[in-house]
């Protein structure tokens, strides 16, 4: 999985390679998904939510430039697979997952792989974590048709915000840098498709 699908695409840091390495992905995907965990695409988990395509995964880490003293937010905890993978890069991930059962399952699976350092929450994870805010970045693995305006005053200055922006069905990756309290450097990066982003700031629940 790593050397055909994230070293031949360009990952090149050393640490997310390892860390993708390191975490294994069967563990995080319902037991019939699991003769499935390392081939090429998302995997469902349940609650109509997905665990992400390997690439995916690992390229969204390697935006956010993890540094070991970050304290990242991760908005959709979902299966837990990407804070699993993240926690060794940085100090701490706060994670906020709309579905309680869900957020449940990764909290017992991340402490049975013995990471400490994924605090996860319920909520609507379009309002981020306000109790723990500031961010020195966040990652957000649904789909919304807007930023956030709650997870941009989360963010520190000069923190990074990932975030998947358009339609229900398709979006765009869209890397926001906050330069200062008021003035945001945005840049589309490439095409994605995620589950959408439920909540106040998002989209509304069906």
């Amino acid at each position: 999985m790593v050397k055909d699908q994230l070293e031949k695409r360009g990952i090149r840091n050393p640490w997310v390679l390892q860390a993708m390495l390191d975490i294994p992905r069967h563990l995080f995907v319902p037991e019939d998904q699991s003769p499935k965990a390392y081939q090429d695409g998302p995997l469902p988990i349940g609650f109509n939510q997905t665990i992400s395509q390997p690439y995916i995964v690992a390229s969204m880490i390697e935006l956010l430039d993890p540094q070991k003293t970050h304290r990242v937010l991760e908005v959709g905890l979902g299966s837990g697979y990407l804070a699993a993978v993240l926690s060794g890069l940085v100090a701490e991930v706060l994670a906020v997952e709309r579905e309680s059962a869900l957020q449940e399952e990764a909290s017992k699976r991340l402490v049975t792989l013995g990471i400490q350092n994924v605090h996860a929450n319920t909520g609507d994870g379009t309002l981020g974590w306000a109790e723990k805010a500031p961010f020195d970045s966040i990652l957000v693995s649904a789909g919304s048709p807007r930023v956030p305006k709650t997870l941009l005053s989360q963010l520190k200055i000069g923190g990074t915000l990932l975030i998947p922006i358009g339609n229900r069905d398709e979006q765009h990756l869209v890397r926001v840098i906050k330069r200062s309290e008021t003035h945001f450097q945005e840049k589309e990066l490439y095409r994605v498709k995620f589950v959408p982003l439920l909540g106040k700031e998002g989209w509304p629940q069906a």
